[in-house]
């Protein structure tokens, strides 16, 4: 009585699972799971053979083709099994079945009846079947096989999927993005998120049904607003990866008012491969309101520049540098030679590059671009076809309270390098430079503007190619002003803003690395480069989005404090004086500068006083040379020593 008892009741789900994981944690499951597999293939091609006959005849099955069926069966049988084993059909999971398993399957069904009426025409006879019949049972097979995949796949995702999800979830954008995280969601179980829907703005998706979800009308603000209260909406996810800032900017608004979390795909910059998935899933970042039209490459132009090529990067643990290096990766170079000074980042992209590439093409070089005998050994023992030079110092107030350094590194060490390229046969060189090297203020500027001008005057002396690729601040580089106010957003403000109407080009990483290797591969010598930085974004309008994007309040939870221009600072920076001039190239984001170029004997002497200058550590001379070798700048108004600003800009400075 009590084994009848115990035998009626019904399992919980609770127990269904802990079944599952017995199942999938015994040693003969794979055998067991196989034999299975097998056996409702056999049961439904047999199956199958027999329906077709009955269609044939209308139900009334000749017997001398029912004394045949055995035979037949057992023929068809032999045939396909060789060809699913084959195709490995009986190894894969249902409930993981997709497109390509199908066709798979189609392949495997049609080499298997093909090899049956063959079998059964011209060998063993007892087993032919009208030909009609072969026809209606590869069909059946097909619809029978594949509707039980599906099947399995659909329950499979209603068990473990939707059922367990929590967060109410809409997602914008019904393209290939949405799709692919769709496809995601309905798939693992611990998903915990139940798709109510998809907004797209085009027009011929309205009413769609994508893997069981409806397309329920455009992304604009009224129809979001609408489905985020109907549905009960928690949580959006943006997946467009081609939006626009403003696009972003004006969902990410919405949702933030209606108090409900925004995620994002990667934007297309940062994909440099692979599909959409679950993981790469993050928030909305401020380069993602500051987007602009994503970097379309010349990819023929930019691999014959790398592919099969050394190429040696200096400061290749910096943002920019790590970046360069990463990119570069894409057009498969035979070595990548990374060289810095920081061997803790060095040391972390060495690894992850690695990683992609194996350890024999990458090379990590510790080293300093201001020692002559580091940098000649490095180019005689990798002999680089393309130097791309990253390393400098770059941190504007800080390069004002040390000036000497600043020259040193950012002039004397490209010089090195520069040198080094041409007595080592290298064939390109490409320095970058920045928007501070127009009209200087700065010596960080000065000194950039000096190595360009050095940078050019090697491109006269040696079948070396060089150019110098200039453009403005990028987002999330390290010390840059997106990470400051991060950080003092984090610890509750305030977020110091230097003037009111201070402005600054932006771009992000991948981009600007994108577009140094374009303009290294459009040719031509003694050239600077100028890439397209889009419109100026105010500094404090920056600051108030990512007080926004941190979930707070600008001058209500996180006031902002204007601390009043640092030494060095500009307003607005540009990349062209009102006197130059620009040329188009090939690419619609890169721009050659027309700059008028110094005299050489001229400035072979004023580099000779910097060099004597800044090793001698006077400040005051350096400043001096470098107001005579860039006469348009304003290097020598305004200047305070460091120690003079007050406590707030030292904070910032530093």
């Amino acid at each position: 009585m009590a084994e009848v008892e115990a035998s009626s009741v019904k399992p919980t789900p609770d127990a269904l699972v802990g079944l599952d994981r017995v199942l999938h944690t015994s040693p003969w499951r794979v055998k067991i799971r196989r034999l299975l597999v097998v056996a409702v293939h056999v049961a439904l091609w047999g199956g199958g053979l027999w329906l077709a006959l009955k269609l044939r005849f209308d139900g009334n099955i000749p017997s001398e083709y029912l004394d045949a069926l055995p035979h037949a069966v057992a023929l068809l049988v032999i045939s396909r099994a060789i060809a699913f084993y084959t195709l490995g059909l009986f190894h894969g999971l249902w409930r993981y079945a997709g497109v390509s398993e199908l066709e798979r399957l189609v392949f495997g069904t049609t080499f298997g009846t093909v090899a049956f009426a063959g079998l059964t025409t011209w060998w063993v006879t007892q087993g032919r079947m009208p030909r009609s019949v072969y026809v209606g049972e590869w069909l059946l097979a097909i619809m029978l096989l594949g509707g039980t995949r599906l099947l399995t796949r659909r329950l499979w995702e209603r068990r473990f999927g939707q059922s367990a999800a929590r967060t109410r979830t809409l997602l914008i954008g019904a393209g290939n993005a949405g799709e692919s995280l769709l496809r995601d969601i309905l798939r693992l179980r611990e998903s915990t998120w139940a798709v109510m829907g998809f907004l797209d703005d085009d027009p011929t998706k309205r009413g769609a049904l994508i893997h069981g979800v409806r397309v329920l009308g455009p992304a604009s603000e009224e129809m979001l607003s609408k489905t985020i209260r109907r549905l009960e909406v928690e949580l959006v996810i943006l997946a467009i990866p081609a939006a626009s800032g403003d696009r972003v900017r004006e969902i990410t608004g919405i949702c933030r008012r209606l108090n409900v979390e925004v995620k994002t795909t990667p934007n297309l910059p940062e994909r440099i491969g692979g599909a959409f998935k679950l993981s790469s899933l993050r928030q909305v970042e401020i380069s993602d309101l500051l987007r602009r039209d994503p970097v379309q490459l010349d990819v023929d132009q930019v691999a014959q520049f790398i592919q099969g090529k050394t190429v040696l990067i200096t400061g290749a643990g910096g943002s920019i540098g790590s970046e360069l290096a990463r990119q570069s990766l894409r057009f498969a170079p035979q070595q990548l030679v990374l060289f810095d000074h920081d061997e803790n980042a060095l040391f972390y992209i060495e690894r992850e590059l690695a990683k992609l590439a194996g350890h024999g093409s990458i090379r990590a070089v510790v080293g300093d671009i201001c020692d002559p005998a580091r940098v000649d050994w490095t180019f005689r023992e990798f002999q680089p076809a393309v130097v791309l030079h990253a390393a400098a110092h770059k941190h504007v107030p800080l390069m004002e309270a040390n000036p000497c350094e600043a020259v040193k590194n950012n002039v004397f060490g490209s010089l090195t390098l520069a040198r080094a390229a041409r007595l080592h046969g290298v064939e390109s060189f490409v320095l970058i430079s920045t928007d501070k090297a127009v009209k200087p203020s700065s010596v960080m500027g000065a000194t950039k503007r000096v190595s360009e001008i050095a940078v050019e005057s090697f491109a006269r002396q040696g079948s070396t190619r060089y150019i110098a690729v200039r453009f403005g601040n990028v987002l999330g580089s390290a010390g840059s002003v997106v990470p400051v106010f991060q950080s003092q957003i984090s610890s509750g403000g305030p977020v110091t803003v230097t003037h009111p109407e201070m402005c600054r080009y932006f771009m992000t990483i991948p981009e600007a690395s994108q577009l140094v290797l374009q303009a290294g591969a459009l040719g031509g010598t003694g050239e600077i480069f100028l890439l397209d930085m889009g419109q100026p974004v105010k500094i404090v309008d920056l600051a108030r989005d990512l007080i926004e994007l941190s979930g707070l309040q600008p001058d209500v939870d996180i006031p902002i404090e204007f601390t009043g221009l640092r030494p060095g600072e500009k307003l607005v920076e540009e990349l062209l004086t009102p006197e130059e001039g620009c040329d188009r190239t090939t690419h619609p984001k890169i721009m050659i500068g027309r700059i008028e170029k110094p005299r050489p004997e001229a400035f072979q002497d004023q580099l000779e006083k910097l060099r004597e200058a800044a090793y001698a550590n006077d400040p005051g001379a350096v400043r001096r040379v470098l107001g005579e070798i860039v006469p348009d700048g304003t290097l020598l108004g305004g200047h305070k020593d460091v120690r003079d600003m007050e406590p707030a800009q030292q904070s910032t400075a530093a």
